[in-house]
């Protein structure tokens, strides 16, 4: 029995895996309208991807916004990248590339 806190608010994503159309609880569906809030175990039998039109057994579970991305067994290799939200790692790459660029136009101010 896992002794784990889950926030009762986080709901996992779903992604069509035919057209790549992701199912996102908090904003449900509106073509279909499915609220917003509803699980994706709640979905209707006969519910379909508003984009292709594919059935429910085609999506798979890609976990709650900003999980991490990557496989589950590989978070802990590396320097701690790895288990990084895509949101932190954007941030710390376009951040390393404008203090690159910084540090490159400051050449010019030497004599």
């Amino acid at each position: 029995m896992s002794t784990e806190a889950v926030e009762p608010n986080v709901l996992d994503r779903y992604e069509c895996a035919a057209c790549g159309y992701v199912y996102e609880p908090q904003k449900g569906d509106n073509s279909n309208q499915i609220p917003a809030g509803t699980p994706f175990e709640e979905l209707p039998e006969d519910w379909r991807c508003p984009v292709c039109g594919a059935r429910r057994p085609r999506f798979s579970n890609i976990g709650p916004v900003g999980n991490p991305s990557g496989f589950k067994e590989n978070l802990g290799y590396g320097f701690g990248f790895n288990s990084m939200t895509p949101g932190r790692k954007n941030l710390l790459i376009f951040g390393v590339l404008a203090l690159g660029v910084l540090f490159f136009l400051s050449l010019y101010g030497l004599q």
